[in-house]
């Protein structure tokens, strides 16, 4: 374990790095807020919860967005499935824990593909069972979840229930505001074909079992804790164009909230802060995995919805943007590694 003085600094540096507003979305206004409430790293604060996990534990996991649900619900975004997959791929290695992954079935090939690449292996909750006892192998499990508000309260409920999580990690997933509509962006109304897991995270937050939370844009679960950020800073976030009377901020809050310019470089962050703490570079979001990762969800047929087209850029930032991302965040770990 490196020295904590070391590891603060480091933590510090993750933040600062992804929450560069290039975008210009306001996220810097919801990471400072975020920072005060926290009373520390975001970051450093998810990297603590997520390595508290049991040994041998259960996370579930959810991303994955329907990004144009009024043309077809097969299409997704490309933001969300890679940083899920690198967190997924981090806890397996560093606490062997089960990782369920919730989407969309409409979603679940892309996304199973994505997480596929990688390293690990999709299987269902019998086999995961069997990896875990002899660990000689990294999986995920895959399950869809409900598009319908009460089924999908439903299924919250029997989820927790027979899984028994130790923590919900979600990132890059939309989240119903105030009048319950899922608001994109554009606050446009983005919720037909959209799973209900918000609901899960609520129920969860409820039972007091963790919840760490990833988001960039105040529209994703976890931002109902910087509710009155969200509408003060970011576009639409006070009132939206649907005509619901509410703005684009998601109503589920979190325990840990993690901000960052692009959802999935929150998650290249939290990763490279897991691995300072384990001193253990094996759980890094490498450059080399990130560009299989971009090829993977390409080859998937996810969208970098910002331009409307599949390609290798995520939210407008073009592929070299998050492969420098992820070797910056390697070389701010260096030292602990």
């Amino acid at each position: 374990m490196a020295d904590a003085n070391l590891i603060s600094r480091l933590d510090n540096r993750l933040d600062q790095l992804v929450n560069i507003d290039m975008g210009e979305r306001g996220v810097e206004h919801l990471f400072e807020a975020a920072r005060a409430l926290q009373g520390g790293s975001l970051v450093g604060a998810a990297a603590d919860a997520l390595l508290a996990v049991p040994e041998g534990g259960t996370v579930v996991l959810t991303t994955g967005s329907v990004s144009r649900a009024w043309i077809t619900p097969e299409l997704g975004e490309n933001d969300g499935p890679s940083g899920a997959a690198a967190v997924a791929r981090a806890l397996v290695l560093a606490r062997n824990v089960t990782c369920v992954m919730l989407c969309e079935e409409t979603l679940l090939p892309a996304i199973r593909d994505t997480c596929q690449s990688a390293g690990l292996f999709p299987v269902t909750l019998e086999q995961a069972t069997i990896a875990k006892a002899d660990k000689s192998l990294a999986t995920i499990v895959m399950l869809p979840f409900e598009t319908k508000d009460e089924a999908g309260k439903a299924q919250a409920e029997t989820l927790l229930t027979d899984l028994k999580p130790d923590l919900l990690f979600s990132t890059e997933r939309v989240g119903r505001n105030e009048q319950g509509v899922y608001h994109s962006m554009r606050g446009i109304d983005y919720g037909m074909g959209r799973s209900r897991v918000d609901f899960l995270f609520d129920l969860a937050l409820e039972r007091g079992i963790p919840v760490v939370a990833v988001g960039d844009g105040g529209n994703e679960i976890g931002m109902g804790k910087v509710a009155d950020h969200v509408k003060a800073h970011v576009p639409y976030g006070d009132t939206c164009q649907c005509g619901c009377g509410g703005g684009i901020g998601a109503v589920t809050g979190c325990d840990v909230l993690v901000t960052a310019a692009c959802s999935n470089w929150g998650c290249t962050a939290i990763v490279a802060a897991m691995a300072a703490r384990m001193g253990n570079a094996k759980l890094l979001h490498t450059p080399e995995r990130e560009a299989l990762l971009l090829d993977t969800m390409v080859s998937s047929g996810l969208i970098n919805s910002t331009h409307g087209i599949v390609d290798d850029s995520v939210d407008g930032f073009p592929r070299a943007s998050h492969l420098a991302v992820a070797e910056l965040c390697r070389t701010i770990v260096s030292r602990a590694l």
